[in-house]
């Protein structure tokens, strides 16, 4: 016998298959026949079309007269005469006159086939019962339904082919259409930026969501349409065109290419009544092939092999019967059993937990476990996901209280209830909301379910909303979008510009005025934003007009040049500074669009060269003074122009001889104009403050030679350091020249300030010529204080600066004179209380003289003649090799003189510092003790001088005496080994013996006076010490 069997049409009533195509008026016919009669239902594939349908019925008879019953919604009146539903949620034990199932050929579904398959067979309705679909479900309703009555309808409008588009050519009223929501948002970003916006209707979206999304569409906010094959489904939307951007799909099995017939049901979304539509292929899609094209324009396809059917007199024994019978094959043809469906496999899994499967009982209970099982996994997650979720559902409802935890459930919805997150969090948000929805519209599961259908409803409403801002926020240009609409009533564009110097295009945000540049909104570009530059333009014009005009007025206080050469007014950049004939006469360039132009363009062009002017004058004032000087003379102008070249500071190597050929009144003039001599640079010390430095440094930027005549000149260079900072690592490949031109100087691996520079010399010098490391010096943490870098970056500065290390031994003795010689340099001054002046003193003494042929590598080898011409009294003794040594028995008496140890010295140092009272009365004692302790040498890296080799400037003449006392291989080897405070190859670095230097002179001549320049710091410090006598 072949089962299922079809039951019949009550006596007296028709069946009837409406067959066809889209857009061919078949819902619309069956509404129309249902309201002919007194009661009716009619099932909708969708939640989303049933409640289409139900708004467009209530608006033709009472709301109190139709119903709406979904799965997650119900609205049923108490007499209510016709029932519109989701095809699941039909209830067939409910008597109408008039049934009917829209879109039939679903049978065919792998996945709900079964569903309206059954409806096919065993829905009836009292007077007339008509099934809507497909023309390619005709032969399989012809079997199933041998007296049934099936019409064709034709198609109102024509669908034709339009070919492969880009997705930036499609036309206005277009649907795109693909299959996956990570290219539907791709999509849609796109459309955005290029056409203003678009709408996303997928079918993850709620209903509510996905009525929202097509309102903007219908609404013309936006042109375009992203979709999957959502809209396949009776949409009723204004579509021209529908263009595939992908053909092929996942099934939820396989990825597959779409079936004519699949292509027909979203291509005929195109052309609405009597419109025509087109459809095609955009983006990555292929195009489609001829055959495929003529069948869908012809609506020509292949007819439906099978439909898919489920048993649905169902054996509630036990759960074992249950699953039998919902596994039985059909036993006629046309018709084969539908693939395992979610229901069916969480119903399997629940079977075989203990728990659930020891409630399932009876008939009963085994019917409520079916019931559970069927609520859809709207949240899409893995079958034993969903089973546990049920299992908790199912044993509410067999509890002795026969319901669902109300406070479980409340903990359930109170999850989700939050608003915030991105478009994928709301979207799971309110898939789980949809299962307490659907839950809390089951007959009996609940206490309240009119409060949880209430609540749940609310909750997902809000966030459904929420998502529709999501969506329009990301893919809407709000702007844009109502610019278009204006723009095609043809209707004039009102702009204006408010105070922040926005600019508004019917109220809506079309770019800023950043001083006299109209910047547009980065949206405002693609086919419109031609037209809206040109709506703004007339009201840019004024207002760029008054802008300049308050401009050309402002005063000097309100205009600012920022780094990198841009002139700043009221907060925006006006211009920029451009390399001119020279480093201190750089041309500006105005930053205007081209509304300004005219007299008001000249007034502003004016304002900034007037105002750089006056900046440059004031800020770089001795710079300007010294390159103007008329003053100066001789070889002081040339050293100025130098400096003026430089910018103000160079390195005192570079130009030694011009700066020992100056005379004392040419440095007085040179002095006046704030020119400092230092040790190892010659630099004005007013243009290290951060105004003059950062205005220097732009102005060295912009002249410096660059291969790339358009290139950024101020591209490439290091950052330049922060106020205050004394000393900065220099990075690979660093142009010299920069931090020359912000007043440092590169030494080692590290740029230092010039004036802390000069500070070390100051440190420096009074080591060397105290000798208290024979001649040399080593490295402190105050010289690392200074410098503000680590004993290793120390050493490569030294380096840098010429001088060279050497370990030498030193006695105990040795380093308890040098530390004691030390901690008096440090001790404060008494003459501080009788001279006033001495604040200035250890500023500008020392560093005003010459590289103290002292402390400079340079100078060091020079004899003192060259001091002698700067200041008649030098500070300092002279370096150690040209210095007499300090007689031999001074010399004899410093070694012997008892010294404190030193805070960190070690347990070999100890036994220095013991004075004759401290040593034991017992001889032997102390002198066992003196063997066991005897004081050990210590190794100290030494700094000195670096000599000069040939190239270099000429060493001076040390005299017969100095060559007899060594011989010359002796002076030789001397100056080859480089180590001045150590004239005998024998002396072991133990202190100068007390025959040394014997035939040298303890006195050098004296040099011939000269003049002494008044405004030099030695005569200030020359009339402290000899003060005019009193009348």
């Amino acid at each position: 016998m072949d089962l299922p069997r079809a039951l019949p049409a009550p006596d007296g009533s028709t069946i009837t298959a409406v067959l066809g195509p889209t857009n061919t008026g078949k819902t619309h016919l069956a509404v129309e026949r249902m309201l002919g009669h007194k009661t009716g239902m009619i099932g909708q594939p969708l939640r989303l079309l049933a409640r289409e349908v139900y708004d467009r019925i209530r608006k033709r008879v009472s709301p109190s007269e139709v119903a709406l019953m979904t799965g997650e919604e119900k609205i049923v009146p108490p007499h209510a005469r016709y029932f519109v539903c989701t095809t699941e949620s039909m209830p067939l034990d409910k008597t109408v006159d008039f049934l009917a199932v829209d879109e039939i050929q679903l049978a065919a579904d792998p996945e709900r086939g079964h569903v309206f398959t059954d409806r096919l067979l065993r829905a009836r309705g009292e007077e007339e019962t008509m099934f809507l679909g497909s023309e390619t479900a005709r032969p399989l309703i012809s079997r199933l339904l041998p007296d049934a009555s099936i019409t064709n309808r034709p198609r109102f409008s024509i669908l034709s082919h339009a070919g492969q588009k880009k997705l930036t050519k499609l036309p206005r009223r277009t649907a795109i259409v693909d299959f996956s929501a990570d290219r539907v948002y791709a999509i849609a970003e796109l459309i955005r930026r290029q056409r203003g916006g678009a709408a996303v209707v997928m079918g993850a979206l709620s209903p509510r969501t996905r009525n929202a999304q097509v309102a903007l569409y219908q609404n013309g906010d936006v042109d375009y349409l992203i979709a999957t094959d959502a809209i396949g489904m009776g949409l009723n939307m204004d579509v021209d065109h529908v263009a595939f951007a992908s053909t092929s799909k996942f099934d939820g099995s396989r990825h597959r290419p779409l079936r004519a017939a699949e292509l027909a049901q979203i291509a005929g979304r195109a052309g609405r009544h009597m419109n025509d539509g087109s459809f095609g292929t955009t983006g990555e899609a292929p195009a489609l092939d001829p055959e495929t094209i003529e069948r869908i324009e012809d609506h020509n396809f292949d007819a439906e092999q099978m439909f898919f059917w489920r048993n649905s007199d169902l054996d509630y024994s036990t759960l074992k019967d249950l699953i039998r019978s919902l596994e039985e094959s059909p036993n006629r043809r046309g018709l084969t059993r539908a693939p395992m469906a979610t229901d069916l496999e969480v119903l399997t899994h629940l079977s075989r937990d203990e728990e659930t499967a020891a409630m399932a009982a009876g008939p009963a209970s085994i019917g409520m476990l079916w019931d559970v099982a069927q609520v859809p996994d709207f949240r899409k997650t893995m079958a034993s996901e969903h089973a546990s979720l049920l299992a908790r559902i199912y044993a509410g409802l067999m509890s002795e209280e026969g319901r669902i935890s109300e406070t479980w459930l409340d903990t359930q919805v109170k999850r989700h209830e939050r608003t915030d997150g991105d478009i994928d969090t709301l979207s799971n948000r309110i898939a789980h909301m949809r299962t307490w929805t659907y839950v809390a519209n089951r007959a009996g599961w609940l206490d309240d379910s009119a409060h949880w259908q209430e609540r749940t409803r609310a909750v997902e409403d809000r966030l459904s909303d929420a998502l529709h801002e999501r969506l329009t926020q990301r893919f809407v240009d709000r702007r844009t979008s109502v610019l278009m609409k204006r723009l095609r009533e043809r209707e004039e564009l009102m702009a204006s510009v408010n105070q922040e110097g926005d600019v508004l295009v019917e109220g809506e945000f079309v770019g800023k005025l950043q001083g006299f540049v109209f910047v547009p909104d980065e949206r405002a570009t693609g086919v419109h934003g031609k037209a809206l530059r040109a709506a703004s333009d007339k009201a840019l014009a004024g207002e760029i007009a008054a802008r300049a005009e308050k401009f050309s007025r402002a005063p000097a206080s309100e205009i600012e040049l920022a780094p990198q050469g841009r002139f700043i007014w009221d907060g925006h950049a006006v211009g920029h500074l451009i390399a001119g004939d020279g480093p201190l006469a750089p041309r500006v360039e105005l930053l205007a669009s081209e509304q300004l132009n005219g007299p008001d363009r000249e007034k502003a062009q004016e304002r900034l060269e007037s105002w750089v002017k006056v900046h440059i004058a004031k800020t770089l004032e001795p710079l300007i003074g010294l390159s103007t000087g008329e003053d100066l003379t001789g070889l002081a102008r040339g050293v100025a122009f130098q400096l003026v070249e430089n910018l103000g500071a160079i390195n005192r190597e570079r130009i030694a001889d011009d700066v020992r050929a100056l005379d004392q009144e040419a440095r007085g003039q040179l002095r006046k104009k704030g020119v400092r001599f230092g040790a190892y640079s010659i630099f004005m010390p007013i243009l290290l403050k951060p105004a003059a430095a950062n205005l220097i440094l732009t102005l060295w930027t912009l002249s410096r030679p660059m291969d790339d005549k358009d290139a950024n000149p101020f591209e490439g260079l290091p950052a330049a350091p922060a106020p205050g900072l004394t000393s900065m690592p220099v990075p690979e490949n660093a142009p010299v020249d920069f931090y020359e031109a912000i007043g440092f100087r590169v030494s080692g691996p590290r740029a230092v300030r010039r004036d802390m520079l000069e500070r070390l010399a100051d440190v420096i010098r009074p080591i060397i010529s105290e000798r208290r490391y024979k001649g040399g010096f080593v490295i402190d943490p105050d010289m690392m204080s200074l410098m503000g870098c680590s004993a290793e970056e120390m050493a490569g500065i030294l380096k840098g600066l010429g001088y060279r290390m050497g370990t030498e031994k030193f006695t105990p003795e040795e380093l308890a004179e040098a530390e004691r010689l030390t901690a008096a340099a440090k001790a404060p001054k008494k003459i501080a209380a009788t001279a006033p002046h001495k604040v200035e003193t250890p500023q500008e003494t020392p560093q005003e003289q010459t590289p103290s042929e002292q402390t400079s590598p340079e100078a060091a080898p020079e004899a003192s003649g060259a001091a002698d011409a700067e200041a008649p009294t030098p500070a300092v003794p002279e370096t150690p090799e040209t210095a007499s040594a300090p007689a031999p028995d001074e010399a004899a008496q410093e070694e012997a003189a008892p010294a404190e140890p030193a805070k960190d010295a070690g347990p070999s140092e100890a036994p220095v510092s013991e004075t004759a009272a401290d040593a034991p009365e017992n001889g032997e004692t102390a002198l066992s003790e003196q063997e066991a302790e005897a004081p050990v040498d210590t190794n100290l890296e030494i700094w000195r001088p670096q000599r000069r080799h040939q190239g270099g400037r000429p060493q001076r003449s040390r005299g017969k005496n100095q060559q007899n006392a060594g011989g010359e291989k002796q002076a030789r080897d001397q100056q080859k080994k480089g180590k001045p405070g150590n004239r005998s190859g024998n002396h072991k670095g133990k202190g100068p013996k007390r025959d040394q230097g014997a035939n040298r002179p303890h006195h050098k001549p004296k040099p011939k006076d000269k003049p002494i320049d008044p405004d030099s710091p030695f005569a200030a410090l020359m009339a402290l010490k000899n003060p005019p006598p009193k009348d």
